[in-house]
C-alpha cells in the first residue's frame, strides 16, 4: 500500500489507523506549499486533489471514513471497529460521517472559505462563526457521542484517530479543549499510543 499525506491535514486520522494494523505501507508526503496536490501525478491518482489517499492492490481509495472502514475490514486481527456487528459498525460510521461532513467543514469555513464564497466580507464573516460552530459539534460530542473511554466504549476503533486529528484544531479554531474535559482526557490516552507517537511528529513540521 502507498498512503498519500501532507503535514496538518486530516490524513493523520488514516496514518494513526494504517499503524494500529501493523501493515506495511509506503509513505508520501506531499508539499502542499507548492501545491503538489494538484500537479499532474498526484491528480492521476485522486483527481480531487485532496488528502489522503491510499493505493491498495484493488485501486485507489479516498475520504477519511472509507479509509478507515477499509482498514477496520482488511486488518481484522488489528481489532481496529466492530466489523462483526452490523449495527455497531454503521455507529462507528454514523461518528466518522458527522467528524466528516459536519465538523470537517465547520472548521474548513476558517481555512477555506473560498471554497464557499468569493467575496472578502463573506470570507471574514465565515471565520468569525467558527468557533461558536466548533464549539457546538465538541459539545454533542463530549455530551455523548464519545462513549467513554474510547468513541465507542470500551474498545479502540479507527474512531478514535478521527476525534484525535480532529481535536488537534480546537486551538486554532478559537476553541479550548479544556470546556470538554472528556475528549481532552481521550486526547491525552491518544497520546499514549506507539502509534499516534510514531506519526504525530509528520504532521507537526
Amino acid at each position: 500500500m502507498i498512503f498519500y499525506y501532507a503535514p496538518k491535514t486530516v490524513s493523520l486520522a488514516t496514518h494513526i489507523a494504517l499503524e494500529e494494523t501493523g501493515a506495511n505501507y509506503e509513505a508520501r508526503r506531499l508539499d502542499f506549499s507548492i501545491t503538489e496536490q494538484r500537479s499532474a501525478e498526484y491528480l492521476g491518482i485522486n483527481p480531487k486533489g485532496r488528502v489522503p489517499s491510499l493505493a491498495t492492490d484493488e485501486g485507489i481509495l479516498t475520504e477519511t471514513p472509507a479509509l478507515l472502514a477499509y482498514l477496520a475490514q482488511a486488518f481484522p486481527a488489528a481489532r481496529l471497529g466492530p466489523i462483526e456487528n452490523p449495527f455497531l459498525f454503521a455507529k462507528m460510521q454514523e461518528f466518522n460521517c458527522y467528524l466528516c461532513a459536519t465538523v470537517h467543514v465547520a472548521h474548513a469555513h476558517r481555512v477555506r472559505g473560498v471554497r464557499w464564497v468569493d467575496d472578502p466580507v463573506a470570507i471574514e464573516a465565515l471565520k468569525v462563526k467558527v468557533p461558536q460552530n466548533m464549539a457546538e459539534c465538541f459539545q454533542l460530542i463530549e455530551d455523548g457521542m464519545l462513549q467513554g473511554p474510547w468513541v465507542m466504549g470500551a474498545e479502540y476503533s479507527v474512531s478514535d484517530g478521527y476525534l484525535f486529528t480532529v481535536a488537534q484544531w480546537l486551538a486554532s479554531d478559537g476553541v479550548d479543549i479544556a470546556d470538554f474535559p472528556r475528549v481532552a482526557e481521550h486526547a491525552e490516552r491518544m497520546l499514549q499510543r506507539a502509534a499516534v507517537q510514531k506519526v504525530l511528529p509528520l504532521y507537526q513540521v
